[in-house]
């Protein structure tokens, strides 16, 4: 079942649109706060200049109390407000035609005299009457009667309680808060495609990075990214990490198609050298000893076969482990490996006439992050080399020490020659495989030229370093630095 595909451009450009969709939601909100705050503010205003209007209608009655009155006949006022004028007794002096009222006459919003002194000035209510919703301002006002007469200037307290319907200012707060809504919708609207469009012509290095990688084979492994991948801040760690890969694949294919080739040469003509003895024994009739004779050929032949054939498993494991980034299994003592791969090959160098022997005072133990089949194997194919290419009467020294590097104590390996050496431009081969100094590849020299590929792909499993240093006529000297091993870090005593 097929995976559906998910669009980094569809997800980024849907963010964009729901971020642009979010806000314009907020600047509807926030505009329909500040035209609510900014209207009514107004309609506020407008209140207190026509209740200050129905203040000034409030005339003296001319009687023996000195009482107040409204005179509605010079206020011009909108139809539809509605307002009511109180003494300071709670005495209603007046109210518009419009102002509702119960079936017995009375106000149905008729203020107590406690209500009216208790209530503070420019108290904005609201109320619902008829069906219609009015914003309601009272205020207390004042006037003075007599003011010219002897014994006048008696002052007194009037209560306006004015109204207007908030229809139109909600009328007037919709079509407000709708232009910025429509704007927005419209913005939103030309801005989409727009960053549709930027995202689009953004993400093109990222698929001209996607093509030329895809172009990419077994056959072909040239891999150009393009400029602008290069100077992109986002994409230029996946062009170098691609480039890398890729590189290291290359190297790895390369590699693994040499090895074949030569593993297929070598044994061919292990094959070859075994096949033509056969032929040989079978060319004429022999005697016993001609018959024995040749299948102690055979016989060597196939055990050199054997060998060839186990080393390039033993090296196939290594680098396979090495590869997949399996750690070392356990760790191990080099020390008592060094000392075994001395008895072991002595036999070797007796017949070769070569002196082997392990120089200063080597530690009794160091451990190593190796298995001991890997230290076994590093060891003896170290001197093996050694020895093969010793000339007799010669001497192989071995030195095993602890040093201090950069990074906490390490183990120092040295295998020593005075063998014909290696020459110069053949020093930065001798750890390919298969690869041996001499021309010829005769079997003179022993082995397959796989000893040191071996041992290299040992060390740097372990995470360790190899070095060859070879003087033409004088010898070769071989230098290994491993790790030690933690469980042995624990135990050394600082210096």
């Amino acid at each position: 079942m097929t995976r559906m595909r998910k669009s980094i451009a569809f997800r980024l450009i849907a963010a964009v649109l729901a971020v642009e969709l979010t806000s314009s939601l907020l600047v509807a909100v926030l505009s329909l706060a500040y035209e609510r705050h900014i209207h009514f503010r107004a309609f506020d205003t407008m209140l207190r200049g026509r209740t200050d209007s129905v203040l000034g209608a409030v005339q003296d009655a001319e009687d023996a109390e000195d009482n107040v009155m409204l005179d509605q006949a010079d206020l011009h006022l909108p139809s539809e407000d509605i307002y009511e004028v109180y003494d300071e007794r709670g005495r209603l002096l007046g109210r518009s035609p419009q102002w509702p009222a119960a079936a017995d006459g009375q106000s149905m919003t008729a203020l107590t005299p406690a209500q009216l002194t208790s209530t503070p000035n420019d108290s904005i209510s609201h109320a619902k009457l008829l069906g219609r919703h009015y914003r309601l301002l009272l205020r207390h006002g004042s006037r003075i009667v007599d003011p010219d007469e002897p014994g006048g200037h008696k002052l007194r307290k009037v209560t306006v309680l004015y109204g207007a319907p908030t229809e139109r200012v909600w009328s007037d707060i919709r079509s407000a808060v709708a232009f910025y809504a429509a704007g927005s919708i419209l913005l939103l609207a030309i801005t989409g495609p727009l960053i549709a469009w930027l995202l689009h012509r953004g993400l093109e290095p990222l698929r001209q990075l996607a093509a030329l990688a895809a172009r990419v084979s077994v056959n072909n492994w040239q891999f150009s990214p393009p400029e602008s991948a290069r100077t992109t801040a986002e994409l230029a760690p996946l062009t170098e990490a691609l480039e890398s890969v890729l590189n290291r694949l290359e190297e790895a294919f390369v590699q693994q198609r040499t090895f074949v080739s030569d593993a297929a040469h070598e044994l061919k003509t292990a094959v070859a050298v075994t096949k033509s003895s056969l032929q040989l024994l079978t060319l004429r009739k022999r005697t016993a000893p001609e018959y024995q004779a040749g299948l102690e050929r055979c016989v060597t032949d196939v055990e050199r076969l054997e060998e060839l054939v186990g080393k390039m498993l033993a090296l196939a494991r290594v680098e396979s482990g090495h590869r997949n980034g399996v750690s070392a299994p356990s760790i191990c003592d080099i020390a008592a490996c060094l000392r075994s791969a001395e008895a072991e090959l002595g036999t070797i160098a007796a017949l070769r006439h070569v002196d082997v022997h392990i120089a200063g005072q080597s530690p009794s133990s160091l451990l190593v992050p190796l298995s001991a089949e890997d230290c076994s194997l590093l060891v003896s194919n170290l001197l093996l080399n050694a020895l093969q290419h010793s000339p007799p009467e010669s001497a192989v020294q071995l030195r095993l020490s602890l040093v201090l590097v950069s990074d906490g104590l390490s183990v120092l390996l040295t295998v020593e020659d005075q063998g014909e050496g290696i020459e110069a431009a053949a020093l930065p081969h001798v750890f390919d495989r298969f690869y041996r100094g001499d021309a010829s590849r005769a079997r003179s020299t022993g082995g397959a030229g796989l000893g040191l590929a071996i041992a290299k792909a040992i060390v740097e499993r372990a995470g360790g370093s190899i070095e060859l240093a070879s003087v033409v006529g004088k010898g070769t000297k071989v230098t290994v630095l491993l790790p030690q091993a933690q469980a042995a870090r624990s135990q050394t005593p600082s210096a």
